[in-house]
């Protein structure tokens, strides 16, 4: 699928009514956005009241065409927030062509002093105006949004979910005939469920002829403010309440891919308990004092960028609330490797009109500048990349989770309903529905046919004392951290299926090498035999993709993995995509990347790896 970058609204006004030159229409009734808002789209799905449909559920799921100011989420929010037997979960999905920038939002939200707070909170998660979906999360998780930036005909055939109300919201059909197409009511029809609604203001004799030939009975009911009709339908069908009586959940790793895990399944109201065969969180290749957080972009912008790119930026979310993370986003430099690379990265940036909050083009003196060292080539600059401790991490992912250490599960096996897992003695450990593989490269000993392979890196350590200050994440075929309690990490090595835990001397002279490459001379005075590190190994899929999903379609066998040398950007959304499927949730990612990690997609036999290089 091929992004066009987002263009975003301009705010304009027809008096005192937000207004769209692009369109020639106004955002809302003249006679008021929220009243319009609570009159049409919450009445008219029968959301207000002693019985909402949303009242008792698990979940609830809404689905808009049009997110525009946000009036109709945050009317929707305030109702939820009001309703005593409101749903435990909402998931409110909204697709929007031309999203405001932040600061219009907030300017425009002004005219609204009752949704101040419920403005305030969403302003300040405003994401990045970059295409794809864009999940965030309110209310300890209760409420969660989950914005697409893009063309709806482009990514309402790319979203999994199982919407219980539509709000059939934008421009005029005659302003904005492709949000009100066959092919879009079609799409809308694909995603409802059972007794699923649909509210819009608009009567016009055309939509009304479509809504009918999508299999949606409709009927108007009166309008708001001039508008003397309104539209409300409904599909066949009652939607039967699908949460499992049994919510225990086992969780095989404490790393950065089970303890993201434990957290996003904890957050949806499961057991969850988490077994870890060392003595403490990140053990093994989640270890390190800092590792890098930052996207990756390329050319194409192909698969592997456009994941990263949404796992960079719901990652920052995600660990930005997270009391106890220690991490700093001061900035990361991808120095370009030559002529050549340099070129692409410039072109990369211009192809994609990516805002320059997310990354940028540097020359070589502005690097130099940013790096505070001279470097050798330009590059990428991501200001809000960084680093990030990922103990903290994992321990912070951790908080209120049932975790038990020392304990290595050596055998799983299927009885009935429920997993049973045992330890090297062949004790019973636990017996539960569902499990996580989420333990690295021990996966392949529980589960042969995962394609994991063993990626053993080590990490040099240097005295802060022993070089210059640097304050940034410098990258170029290795990497180098800010001082981290008075260690800056540089590496990382990479050596396949090698499962010897002893640094070597080799290694450190690798990596001062590498660190050479990407500041020179930095290091001049370090003497490789001198330094201390640190081995980890990391769990590499064949295509350098993470494995995401369930391991059969319906046994209670999920799996986390295939991170290498990426796991702090692909852990949480990953660890988000995964929880979504297990519950049954929207997912918050689009189809395409979906398929593009399930462990299906090696088919039976394990493909030709991938080179071994990160």
């Amino acid at each position: 699928m091929k992004y066009d970058p987002v263009v975003p609204a301009e705010l304009g006004f027809a008096g005192t009514t937000p207004y769209s030159a692009r369109y020639d229409d106004i955002y809302h009734s003249a006679q008021g956005g929220l009243e319009q808002a609570r009159h049409v789209f919450l009445g008219g799905n029968d959301l207000l009241g002693e019985k909402a449909a949303w009242a008792n559920r698990e979940r609830f799921v809404i689905c808009e065409t049009g997110f525009g100011l946000g009036l109709n989420f945050l009317a929707t929010w305030q109702a939820w927030r009001e309703d005593q037997h409101r749903c435990r979960r909402l998931h409110f999905v909204s697709i929007e062509k031309h999203p405001f920038r932040r600061d219009d939002l907030a300017k425009l939200h002004e005219q609204w002093p009752e949704l101040a707070e419920l403005s305030a909170q969403l302003v300040g998660a405003w994401p990045t105006l970059v295409p794809g979906l864009h999940r965030l999360h309110f209310e300890n998780d209760a409420v969660t949004l989950t914005l697409v930036f893009g063309d709806a005909a482009e990514w309402l055939p790319q979203l999994t979910l199982t919407a219980d109300t539509f709000y059939l919201d934008g421009f005029a059909p005659d302003r904005n005939p492709e949000l009100w197409s066959e092919a879009t009511l079609a799409q809308l029809r694909r995603l409802a469920a059972p007794g699923a609604t649909l509210a819009t203001w608009s009567v016009a004799e055309d939509l009304t002829r479509r809504i009918a030939t999508t299999d949606f009975s409709w009927q108007k009911r009166p309008g708001f403010g001039n508008k003397r009709y309104m539209l409300a339908a409904r599909v066949p069908g009652t939607r039967a309440e699908s949460a499992p009586a049994d919510k225990r959940i086992v969780v095989i790793g404490a790393g950065a891919a089970g303890s993201s895990a434990a957290n996003r399944l904890a957050a949806r109201g499961y057991r969850v308990t988490v077994l870890e065969c060392g003595r403490e969180p990140a053990g093994s290749a989640s270890g390190n004092k800092a590792g890098v957080f930052r996207p990756l972009p390329s050319l194409d912008d192909t698969r592997q960028s456009r994941l990263l790119r949404a796992c960079f930026l719901y990652g920052q979310r995600h660990v930005a609330k997270l009391p106890g993370v220690r991490y700093g986003l001061v900035g990361a430099l991808h120095i370009a490797r030559d002529a050549k690379h340099e070129d692409i990265q410039r072109r990369a940036i211009e192809r994609q009109q990516t805002p320059p909050e997310l990354a940028r083009y540097v020359d070589r003196d502005e690097a130099s500048q940013l790096a505070g060292w001279p470097v050798k080539m330009g590059g990428w600059w991501f200001r809000t990349a960084g680093w990030i401790n990922p103990p903290s991490l994992c321990a912070a992912n951790l908080a209120g989770i049932e975790t038990r250490f020392g304990i290595e599960v050596a055998r799983l096996e299927r009885s009935g309903s429920l997993w049973r897992l045992f330890d090297t003695d062949d004790t019973l450990i636990a017996e539960t529905p569902q499990v996580v593989l989420a333990n690295g490269i021990a996966t392949p000993k529980l589960l042969p046919q995962a394609p994991i392979r063993v990626g053993r890196g080590l990490v040099s350590h240097l005295p802060e004392a022993a070089v210059p200050p640097f304050h940034i994440v410098a990258t170029r075929n290795g990497y180098v951290t800010p001082a981290v309690d008075g260690i800056h990490c540089a590496g990382a090595t990479l050596d396949a299926d090698d499962l010897d835990p002893n640094p070597r001397l080799a290694d450190h002279q690798e990596n001062l090498l590498r660190l050479d490459a990407i500041l020179p001379g930095y290091a001049a005075g370090l003497a490789p035999e001198t330094l201390a590190g640190r081995v980890g190994f990391r769990p590499m899929s064949p295509d350098r993709l993470p494995i995401v999903g369930p391991v059969s379609a319906s046994d209670g066998l999920w799996i986390l993995n295939g991170f290498g040398a990426r796991g702090l950007v692909w852990a949480s959304l990953c660890a988000e995509v995964l929880a979504s499927q297990l519950a049954g949730d929207p997912l918050p990612v689009e189809q395409e990347l979906i398929g593009a990690l399930l462990m299906s997609r090696f088919g039976d036999r394990k493909p030709r790896p991938a080179p071994m290089q990160e």
